[in-house]
């Protein structure tokens, strides 16, 4: 489930056009966190900023419509989520969340945009969208490349357990620019993607010439990994700095 970034009520109104009742209630299921069985009503009223009453309004209300369950240690979240995330699971294409922020990364900086996944000891290129320059690299979607040169597939390595000062900082800064590792006066920039509960969803990454390797081009990836990460349900913290 999606982090929420869960604020006091009194501080925080609807949206312009929304119900302020439902993001209550909403706020109340986003207060579970990866891990959590039951939450006591303490737990649920601390991490949303509801008052007691309110919290138990709300809660009847999910009760009924099977969100939530009521069980000896707490609340807990109820069997409709299940049934909402299978329908999501059933419609799910991970390239229609995937495919518009690459277009938009290419967009903003003219260069050739990729996602990346771990396929045994090799990366596939899963998605990628062309620079609209001339000059650049000629990988396609379906290509596979080795994990250990490039700075996709240090990413995919730094987040499966590699170990060295360069995969330290991967994991720490969450991105890394490289030129010529893997192809002399090529340059890659590349930030983690994470799916819901914090596993690695894949790599997307910047391909450009090094002669047009720019300081922005870093933040850029790092911008798009962040909002991958969050529309894919995944933990957007890991990238606090």
């Amino acid at each position: 489930m999606a982090r929420y970034q869960l604020r006091p009520l009194a501080q925080s109104s609807a949206p312009e056009g929304g119900v302020a009742a439902v993001d209550r209630a909403l706020l109340l299921l986003a207060a579970f966190r990866q891990g959590d069985g039951a939450l006591s009503l303490m737990e649920l009223t601390a991490r949303t900023g509801l008052v007691k009453s309110t919290a138990l309004r709300l809660l009847a209300s999910l009760q009924h419509f099977g969100f939530i369950q009521r069980r000896p240690e707490g609340y807990a979240l109820g069997s409709e989520i299940s049934r909402l995330q299978a329908v999501h699971a059933a419609s799910f294409n991970l390239g229609d969340v995937v495919l518009p922020v690459l277009r938009t990364l290419s967009a903003q900086t003219k260069e050739s945009a990729t996602f990346y996944v771990r396929q045994g000891d090799q990366r596939l290129c899963l998605y990628r969208v062309d620079s609209p320059q001339p000059l650049r690299d000629h990988g396609r979607a379906g290509d596979l490349f080795p994990l250990d040169r490039g700075s996709g597939g240090r990413v995919l390595l730094a987040f499966s357990g590699a170990e060295g000062e360069i995969y330290d900082r991967i994991r720490r800064d969450k991105l890394i620019v490289l030129v010529s590792d893997r192809v002399p006066d090529l340059a890659g920039a590349s930030a983690p993607v994470f799916e819901a509960g914090g596993g690695l969803a894949g790599s997307v990454t910047l391909i450009m010439p090094a002669t047009r390797c720019q300081p922005s081009h870093g933040e850029r990836v790092r911008e798009a990994a962040i909002g991958l990460t969050r529309q894919l349900g995944g933990p957007v913290s890991l990238f606090d700095r």
